[in-house]
């Protein structure tokens, strides 16, 4: 995702709307590092809990992240988490995200961080990955059209 470029309308996308908590914070007064990454994956979830594949959590672990930091956020602030699912390939899945801090304390809407992850799939009880399930590949390609 590229912070400049509006999304896809036609992406398989996810948004959430969150408020930071005071455990989101650190002793400097704003988000920790932390927060962020919760932010992204609650959102990761309610995308695929939209697809109704609540299988892919137990299969699908991170084996890259990469966070970009633009923005503080701040205890009480709204915030608005987008994920998109970039790449689907053979056995595993490229996301990028933005996370943004709305309106607050007099302050304008402002992007706090954007990045991407990608997760594998590795079934359960399998050392190494595998093939996607069709079901799962099915679903996130119908929704991009």
């Amino acid at each position: 995702m590229n912070p400049t470029e509006p999304l896809s309308s036609t992406a398989t996308t996810a948004t959430l709307e969150r408020t930071v908590e005071w455990v989101d914070t650190d002793a400097a007064g704003h988000q920790h590092n932390s927060a962020v990454l919760r932010f992204v994956e609650a959102c990761e979830a309610q995308l695929f809990r939209d697809l109704d594949l609540p299988e892919y959590f137990p299969s699908a672990p991170r084996v890259r992240h990469e966070f970009n930091y633009r923005a503080k956020l701040y205890f009480g602030q709204r915030v608005t988490t987008t994920v998109v699912v970039d790449k689907i390939g053979r056995t595993s899945m490229t996301f990028s995200f933005e996370v943004w801090g709305e309106e607050f304390d007099g302050e304008p809407r402002a992007l706090a961080a954007y990045g991407s992850f990608v997760t594998a799939h590795v079934a359960r009880g399998a050392g190494a990955a595998s093939p996607w399930p069709a079901e799962l590949t099915a679903k996130l390609t119908a929704r991009q059209r």
